[in-house]
């Protein structure tokens, strides 16, 4: 069993939570026997699914109701692509989902895209952005409404005031879901294959990146820049921001052969940031936790796939004022999350200019210095 959190009394004097979430990661059903993977992991194919059933059972039985959960990627395994059963499994795992009465926000890993193009899952029940926050004026989505899905799947929503979730793209960047001929998909490749190789201290090039993976991905420059004005706007309301991405992006959390291509532009862009609380991910399936020297916590959530039969990996998060309280099921250790204190500045509640809010809406910004020198800056002790 998870180990339990003894939930203290918050600062507004009541136990009870503003409202609370869902998180589930990596349940990658496949309707075949279970089997050792590539990683030399046991996975448990047909388990997995009842794992899903399970955890939307303990969902419905909450004290109090879920507003929403975070479905963090591979929802169904890439072997379903080479069984030609994609599409079955896929609705195999939405027919569960339809068992709850609570929205479900996903995310797309690579085995959504070992299985779909970006074209089919932009038109597909796992595209969610039809939920994301459209109430406060100048807070849009993403910016690809485009029917190739030239640009990157994420949006942001806020279910309860001074307070935001961002859900990202990592593979935005990324050799999978794509055509050949797609400049995106150029792009990545060359990123990919040494054409954007990181330098280290001296100004030599280095070819010891191992996250540089096809299983993985990145973020452009462009999502980075729509990320940094969302964040910047959180920060001026002195919201509490959860970030949810497939990847990981801190090397404390996960193998460094599955972290996100240009994890560290990430990193810094929330480090300048104070109102990000945490950063939710998986992919890395034994799971990690790291909380570090800037304040954020980064969790890895354990994937269902590699749970056996008598366990499970999910979560129940309840948001207070002063803190958030993961509450882990099976594999998945409890956690609390205290908030940073705001930093001395002005963070006053004043309207947006037209020109910031066009920026979030999603027009391409003007790049700030670190979303231009991808893979540029090296990993620091002051990062962890």
């Amino acid at each position: 069993m998870a180990e339990q959190i003894n939930i203290e009394e918050g600062k507004d004097g009541t136990q009870q939570p503003y409202f609370t979430f869902g998180v589930i990661a990596d349940v990658q059903y496949a309707d075949r026997p279970d089997g050792i993977s590539g990683w030399r992991t046991m996975r448990f194919y047909r388990q997995s699914l009842l794992h899903l059933r399970q955890a939307i059972d303990e969902w419905k039985t909450e004290d109090i109701p879920l507003q929403f959960v975070l479905q963090l990627g591979d929802i169904i395994d890439g072997c379903n692509a080479c069984l030609c059963q994609s599409s079955n499994a896929l609705q195999v795992v939405l027919k569960e989902i339809k068992n709850i009465d609570v929205p479900f926000h996903h995310i797309w890993g690579n085995h959504e895209l070992l299985n779909f193009d970006r074209i089919f899952l932009a038109d597909s029940p796992l595209n969610t952005m039809f939920i994301a926050d459209e109430q406060k004026p100048g807070m849009g989505t993403c910016i690809s409404n485009s029917t190739d899905c030239f640009n990157y799947y994420a949006y942001h929503f806020s279910p309860f005031p001074n307070f935001r979730f961002i859900l990202v793209d990592s593979y935005d960047l990324s050799v999978h879901g794509r055509d050949f001929s797609n400049p995106k998909y150029l792009e990545s490749s060359d990123y990919l294959h040494g054409n954007y190789q990181s330098k280290d201290s001296e100004g030599s090039k280095d070819y010891s990146s191992p996250q540089l993976k096809e299983f993985n991905g990145g973020f452009s420059s462009e999502q980075l820049s729509w990320l940094h004005n969302v964040l910047k706007f959180s920060d001026e309301r002195r919201e509490r921001v959860v970030i949810a991405g497939h990847i990981p992006i801190h090397p404390k959390t996960t193998l460094k052969t599955c972290l996100a291509w240009n994890y560290i532009d990430m990193l810094t862009l929330i480090h300048s940031h104070p109102s990000v609380v945490c950063y939710l991910a998986g992919h890395h399936h034994n799971g990690g936790y790291h909380k570090d020297s800037h304040g954020v916590y980064h969790v890895t959530m354990e994937g269902v796939i590699e749970s056996p039969a008598g366990t499970n990996a999910f979560a129940t998060v309840s948001v207070y004022g002063d803190r958030m309280v993961l509450n882990g099921r099976g594999r998945v250790k409890s956690r609390v999350f205290h908030y940073q204190k705001w930093p001395l500045g002005n963070f006053t509640k004043s309207p947006l200019s037209q020109e910031t809010a066009e920026k979030i809406r999603g027009a391409v910004t003007v790049l700030p210095t670190w979303a231009k020198k991808s893979f540029a800056t090296p990993y620091t002790q002051s990062m962890v």
